[in-house]
């Protein structure tokens, strides 16, 4: 399967630059995926779509201000680190067991383990140490690890979250060009477990108004936890799909939330996933049959067409990159040439494309 299969042509004044006044009033396109017919909605009728006993299934990550801008100690030269994932202090030894570090940061320090997207790299070698917010968060190069990140040590007082808080930036999707006026506008309103890169953008179009009347409907809600990486954005390098190696994110499923998905599957209902990475998840999780137990751990599940849902029935989620993988997994649960028409429709109608763009529902 070629990687140029799932292209299509994008006009660069659909991708949208910021968030709607309304979470939910937001274009959405609904596509049946065994018909491949669309019809044009508003998201506030995604409950429309919705029948008692179904369940709808929502990524819970908070996405953290990861963006750092530092300077490099000694020299003064300007950096830039994006966290990607938090890293425990074990995994970092076996990494870096030969490699020894040049400066014990973490004498009388609060110490956490990262890996890193930073630039300009050629500044950032094992042992070079860098310094953020006039000195209140320092970090030293550990090693170098696939694909060019870093692995480093960062050495803080107090709580490392608020300090993030207080000097990180929201790092928002490459492109998107303009300025977020409210960071809040780029989390979900059931956001909590803090952890993501970017953020699970499907859900952005909820309100917990909306969510209040699907839950008085019969629906049950339920979460899920995925750290979205900015491996995301990666775009796909290989001619073949099948040559694509994914990146890997961390996740958590509770036995609640298991529970609600097999009582659903049980009684006749179906499993809606709201975005690509609740539906990562679950059939990262799910054994053949569908039935699901708590688990957690990371996923570099990749999902193309010709895969076999095992869970998900149905998929709330944004457009997508021309050729990226999650035009891909779309396309494996609605059928690639379904989806391309779908999307050169999108086009034609003029909806608003990526992050802070318009809805789809495959149903």
């Amino acid at each position: 399967m070629n990687v140029k299969d799932f292209y299509y042509d994008l006009p660069e004044e659909l991708i949208a630059q910021t968030p709607l006044a309304d979470r939910d009033s937001s274009r959405l396109l609904v596509l049946d995926k065994a018909s491949g017919k669309t019809t044009h909605s508003s998201f506030k009728n995604i409950k429309n779509y919705l029948k008692p006993g179904d369940c709808l299934i929502l990524n819970d990550t908070r996405v953290i201000p990861a963006r750092l801008f530092g300077v490099k100690e000694n020299t003064g030269g300007p950096i830039e680190f994006v966290l990607l994932k938090n890293i425990k202090e074990d995994d970092v030894k076996k990494e870096i067991l030969d490699i020894p570090t040049q400066n014990d940061l973490c004498q009388g320090k609060n110490c956490c383990y990262w890996e890193v997207l930073l630039r300009p790299g050629k500044r950032a070698k094992p042992g070079a140490v860098f310094s953020f917010g006039e000195g209140i968060l320092k970090a030293e190069i550990l090693c170098v690890v696939e694909g060019g990140n870093r692995y480093v040590r960062f050495t803080f007082d107090g709580v490392f979250e608020e300090i993030l808080d207080k000097i990180g930036i929201m790092p928002l999707p490459p492109y998107i060009k303009a300025k977020l006026e409210d960071p809040e506008r780029y989390q979900t309103v059931y956001a909590r477990e803090k952890g993501s890169a970017a953020a699970p953008t499907a859900g952005l179009h909820f309100t917990k108004e909306l969510l209040d009347e699907i839950r008085e409907m019969g629906v049950s809600v339920a979460f899920v936890t995925l750290h979205v990486g900015l491996g995301t954005f990666r775009p796909v390098k290989e001619e073949k799909v099948e040559d694509h190696v994914m990146h890997y994110e961390y996740y958590t499923i509770t036995q609640s939330t298991c529970d609600v998905i097999n009582s659903t599957k049980q009684n006749g209902g179906k499993v809606f996933a709201v975005g690509t990475t609740s539906c990562r998840v679950l059939e990262s999780v799910a054994e053949e049959s569908g039935f699901m137990e708590e688990k957690s751990g990371w996923t570099g599940i990749f999902i193309y067409p010709g895969y076999k849902f095992k869970v998900v029935d149905s998929l709330i989620t944004n457009f997508h990159l021309p050729e990226s993988t999650l035009l891909m997994l779309v396309s494996s649960l609605a059928g690639r040439e379904n989806i391309i028409k779908a999307y050169e429709e999108a086009v034609k109608e003029r909806y608003r494309f990526f992050s802070f763009g318009d809805a789809m529902l495959i149903n």
